[in-house]
């Protein structure tokens, strides 16, 4: 199988866990770090995928990251080919903002914390998150901005506490996740040291201490997407 392309927006926002489940699910990593002089391709020729990580830009600050509008063009040029493509938090943003949608700041404020998922009908029978337990599913949020406005034909899958959109199926092979399935102890560890706090050391022990709780009702978005990932691959071939 072709690897899936990843870009990756800072040190400290890895693939982490779901580069992890993907690996383990026998999908291979291009990880492309363009903060660090990496080239983003043109297009996903010799690529079976594309996931787009966090960070703590905003998904329009071109001026300051050159390689944002890039990163833009390939998921839209991602959607288009029907390549299967996921986007974590800044990536989530990226999409939405790509396919005619907006992300901006969240006029609640800052969302921090292990927060529930409110799943939708829809996510029911989706080909991603269909088959997570949607019942008892928590999820890390460590985020300033959030998708304001959805492009047209976009389903929310689901809804954070405060009403924001968690989860969304941005075209039949593509999906935006607000919140940090990737994220374990020690990368929120590194976070904590950006913005030091209590609330932030207790946040990265609390996550800490519910490894298995997430890594169980998280694994599956990887195993689902490598799924999609493989499905599409035999179909283009």
């Amino acid at each position: 199988m072709s690897p899936v392309l990843v870009v990756q927006h800072e040190d400290d926002c890895p693939p982490a866990l779901v580069g992890r489940w993907l690996e383990e699910a026998g999908v291979g990593l291009d990880v492309r770090r363009p903060y660090a002089g990496d080239a983003l391709p043109d297009d996903l020729t010799g690529h079976a995928g594309l996931l787009v990580l966090g960070g703590p830009m905003g998904a329009t600050d071109d001026a300051d990251h050159a390689w944002l509008a890039p990163t833009r063009s390939l998921l839209r040029g991602a959607v288009e080919a029907g390549v299967p493509t996921l986007g974590i938090c800044l990536g989530h943003q990226l999409l939405g903002a790509a396919l005619g949608g907006t992300a901006a700041r969240n006029p609640a404020g800052q969302q921090r914390g292990l927060l529930p998922v409110g799943w939708t009908a829809a996510a029911l029978d989706d080909a991603l998150v269909g088959a997570l337990q949607h019942a008892t599913q928590r999820c890390l949020h460590w985020n300033d901005d959030v998708v304001t406005a959805l492009p047209p034909g976009a389903e929310v899958l689901a809804v954070a506490p405060g009403g924001e959109v968690q989860v969304v199926r941005y075209a039949p092979r593509a999906w935006g996740v607000q919140p940090h399935p990737e994220v374990d102890q020690a990368v929120l560890e590194s976070w904590a040291r950006t913005e030091p706090d209590a609330a932030a050391d207790a946040l990265a022990a609390e996550v800490g201490a519910a490894a298995d709780e997430l890594e169980a009702a998280w694994r599956p978005l990887a195993t689902s997407f490598a799924r999609v990932v493989s499905g599409a691959q035999v179909a283009s071939s």
